[in-house]
């Protein structure tokens, strides 16, 4: 019998898992266009409940996928997992989409994991790798398809180049692994869409935070998140003056 994994572990090998999962439903060639995207989604997340369930079954559980309950507000722990966060992209058989699963103790995203399965690549909690230094001109992860307008202004401001990419997970990692320095989102998410990610860049010693300042909080009734925050620590004030200077 193999020993009991740590919640970083079990965070880490749910991703993992589910991204292959995920990888071969996309190539068994049953599926295209928006149904793709709906049968990876649907089976990743079962996948991933029905481990969870069996794992940890005292702890709360908050899926993009499953129906909401309110068993979750009564509980310290709740695991808040997005089963493909970018299904676009996912479907064009891009790698700029993830799996995303964490656990919030106390409304803090204190453990998580996000696979990014287009790369082959984990990026978790209880890993944490040197996040490379910043280059003299700064880049700016935003939407591929409806850049917010205050990161297009932030960018501006800054003087930082615009990195168009798909997932939320693919930008925050995109900050970890030094291919980008600032993650600016003003479009409005839910706590799935983030969770995870600010678990890892937390870990990876990022600043994560509200646009405003504020602590990001999850675990709350309504799951809407409207804003956050992801970059070094060293950028974070510099990006408060450029949000305060375009009003």
């Amino acid at each position: 019998m193999t020993s009991p994994r740590t919640d970083a572990q079990l965070a880490a090998h749910l991703a993992e898992c589910a991204g292959r999962i995920l990888i071969e439903v996309r190539n068994s060639g049953m599926f295209e266009g928006k149904s793709l995207g709906k049968a990876g989604d649907q089976t990743a997340n079962e996948f991933l409940v029905h481990a969870l369930r069996q794992q940890r079954p005292d702890d709360g559980l908050l899926s993009e996928e499953s129906k909401d309950t309110e068993e979750r507000m009564d509980k310290e722990r709740v695991w808040i997992i997005d089963p493909v966060d970018g299904t676009r992209e996912y479907g064009e058989e891009r790698s700029d989409w993830a799996v995303h699963v964490a656990l919030a103790i106390n409304g803090k995203p204190e453990i998580g994991a996000v696979a990014l399965p287009g790369l082959d690549m984990v990026l978790r909690t209880d890993r944490p790798v040197d996040v490379p230094p910043a280059p003299e001109a700064l880049r700016m992860v935003v939407s591929r398809t409806r850049p917010a307008a205050e990161a297009v202004a932030v960018a501006e401001t800054l003087g930082a180049q615009l990195v168009p990419m798909g997932s939320a997970g693919a930008k925050a990692m995109a900050i970890v692994r030094g291919e980008a320095d600032i993650y600016l989102h003003s479009g409005g998410q839910f706590e799935w869409d983030s969770c995870a990610p600010a678990a890892v860049a937390a870990a990876h010693g990022l600043h994560i935070s509200r646009i405003d300042g504020s602590p990001l909080v999850y675990n709350q009734r309504d799951t809407y998140m409207p804003d956050l925050l992801i970059c070094r620590k060293s950028h974070a004030d510099a990006v408060f003056k450029a949000l305060e200077a375009i009003g």
